[in-house]
């Protein structure tokens, strides 16, 4: 199994990242259902004010090509496509676990 875990700081006002940041995550939500390799995903908002990072996932999926399968698919690319314009930065690692 492979853990794919992405952080995103978002740009904007605080309001207008909140808001991105729950549509997105209220997208993400919905892959497990759509994705078949997508064995789970949680999202969660940042709460801590004192903390650059705006939203982060984790998702598991069976194997390393498996995240290509996720990261490819149209209905991830939709939830993607909903930071465009707001994306100021991304970290992600994939591990084997």
């Amino acid at each position: 199994m492979v853990k794919h875990i992405v952080m995103f700081k978002l740009s904007g006002t605080p309001q207008e990242r909140r808001e991105v940041a729950s549509a997105f995550r209220d997208a993400l939500l919905k892959l497990p259902s759509e994705i078949d390799v997508l064995q789970s995903m949680e999202v969660g908002l940042n709460e801590n004010p004192a903390e650059s990072w705006d939203v982060v996932l984790t998702a598991v999926v069976p194997s390393m090509a498996d995240v290509d399968t996720y990261a490819r698919h149209p209905s991830h690319m939709a939830a993607a496509g909903l930071l465009a314009g707001h994306k100021e930065s991304r970290a992600c690692v994939d591990y084997e676990f």
